[in-house]
């Protein structure tokens, strides 16, 4: 049986939608959860794909997060043997700066629900390939990333112009969040009250309120997204 090697950088990020994805497509999962010290092994050899999933530490931020190092080592061994390799957030940022790329803080943090544009390449890209031009999806992130060496750049939005990068035949990282349900918005706003206080500009009540309109599409969004490339690995 083919196995997929998912990394969880944090308890509350977990794989969301992509979970039954996974059950449905008969794949064997293992789990690195990286809060638990877990070990990350040195190249991907024994994987038929990668998924990398989100967090609050930056790429930039290795001297606190020694395991970035590594993780950022594993992205690159697959990009090699060209594994397919789906980055959401934090993991699409491993996975630029894995490919080359530079890795920093935004102009402002982008939370919520906001509309994000297709690009000519995005448009045409066979796991985009038929949604909208324009559509609304989940966002929680404040840094992001240049376009790597030979990649191509899918998606973006007002404030920031890569929302989604391709590298290579089968790597995809996406800034913004496909896999989120209802109940994941809320369990991160309450995580993330906080950092949430003093942003200008950002309504988490509203943010909760607008919820139930959209989660429906982003499923939508996210399980053809997730379905096309769970055919990579096939």
């Amino acid at each position: 049986m083919r196995k997929i090697l998912v990394l969880q950088h944090v308890p509350h990020e977990g794989l969301g939608t992509i979970g039954p994805a996974l059950r449905g497509h008969d794949l064997n999962v293992d789990f690195l959860k990286i809060y638990e010290n877990r070990r990350i092994p040195p190249d991907i050899k024994g994987y038929s794909a990668l998924i990398v999933m989100g967090g609050p530490m930056g790429v930039y931020e290795d001297d606190i997060y020694p395991f970035i190092r590594k993780e950022i080592r594993l992205i690159g061994s697959a990009l090699k043997t060209d594994t397919p390799v789906l980055g959401i957030c934090l993991g699409s940022q491993l996975l630029a700066k894995a490919a080359g790329a530079r890795v920093y803080k935004g102009k402002a943090k982008e939370i919520g629900w906001y509309r994000t544009t297709l690009t000519d390449c995005g448009l045409t890209d066979r796991l985009l390939l038929g949604l909208p031009k324009d559509f609304t999806v989940f966002h929680w992130h404040g840094d992001t990333f240049d376009i790597p060496p030979g990649g191509k750049n899918l998606a973006s939005s007002e404030l920031f112009p890569h929302q989604a990068i391709k590298v290579g035949r089968r790597a995809y990282g996406f800034q913004f969040h496909l896999e989120v349900t209802e109940a994941m918005i809320s369990e991160w706003i309450k995580v993330n009250e906080e950092e949430l206080k003093p942003l200008k500009g950002i309504d988490p009540e509203g943010i909760i309120k607008e919820t139930p309109d959209k989660i429906g599409a982003l499923h939508s969004y996210g399980s053809t997204v997730i379905s096309r490339f769970l055919r990579l690995v096939d």
